[in-house]
């Protein structure tokens, strides 16, 4: 089997970013990799994703539970594997993913009252890795910002790209609560903390980069 790296964190931290020049640098060394982005948007298998996002079925995050809205994202995530990256994967692939079964464990259980979360956890990862049977991370890094710099950095995002925010990323009081949960979880499921902000800024892209690059390098 290959290896499977994903990027973590609440929106607006830099995964997208991070994986990006990951794939990037790993290529130049000679690494066959490949790079996965969820949710899928404009797929078929992400319909249910984007109705969530968009309000369709419910204003606020809470409207649509964490087991329900965790299938949507779930279901993208097996088609997508049986459809593209299975049989690389399964022949020894190095795949780079923005987001995958790690991205419910956080923005889902955030929705939950603490006594609640375990048992959902416990539910998601045994549907995703067992009865679905998608690979389970050989690392996660979960990146960690601020949850007054990413939102400054998403609004100057919208700005730029003329885009709205959907239902989590407006929502403060929710995105908070992911990252509060995503800290809780690194700690409990033994993934890589990556701390990208330093002295009220957030730390530069590079530096990071290259942080994820020396601890990427001790698993290939």
């Amino acid at each position: 089997m290959g290896k499977l790296i994903v990027f973590e964190g609440t929106d607006g931290s830099g995964k997208a970013t991070q994986s990006k020049l990951l794939l990037e640098r790993l290529r130049r060394d000679g690494v066959d990799c490949m790079p996965l982005t969820f949710p899928r948007y404009g797929e078929k298998s992400a319909a249910a994703v984007e109705l969530y996002l968009s309000g369709a079925l419910g204003a606020r995050p809470d409207d649509v539970n964490a087991y329900a809205a965790s299938t949507f994202y779930a279901v993208d995530r097996y088609c997508s594997y049986k459809q593209f990256w299975g049989g690389y994967y399964e022949n020894g692939g190095v795949l780079i993913a923005d987001r995958y079964t790690t991205s419910n464990a956080v923005h889902q259980a955030s929705k939950l009252p603490r006594a609640e979360r375990r048992a959902f956890l416990d539910w998601l990862f045994d549907f995703e890795y067992r009865l679905l049977g998608l690979p389970e991370p050989a690392a996660v890094f979960y990146l960690d910002v601020p949850t007054e710099l990413t939102e400054r950095m998403m609004r100057r995002r919208e700005a730029e790209t003329n885009t709205g925010a959907d239902i989590h990323e407006r929502d403060e009081q929710y995105l908070r609560a992911c990252r509060e949960a995503g800290g809780e979880l690194a700690a409990d499921y033994g993934w890589r903390y990556v701390d990208c902000s330093r002295g009220g800024e957030v730390r530069s892209i590079e530096d990071i980069s290259e942080e994820i690059y020396k601890s990427v390098l001790t698993l290939l």
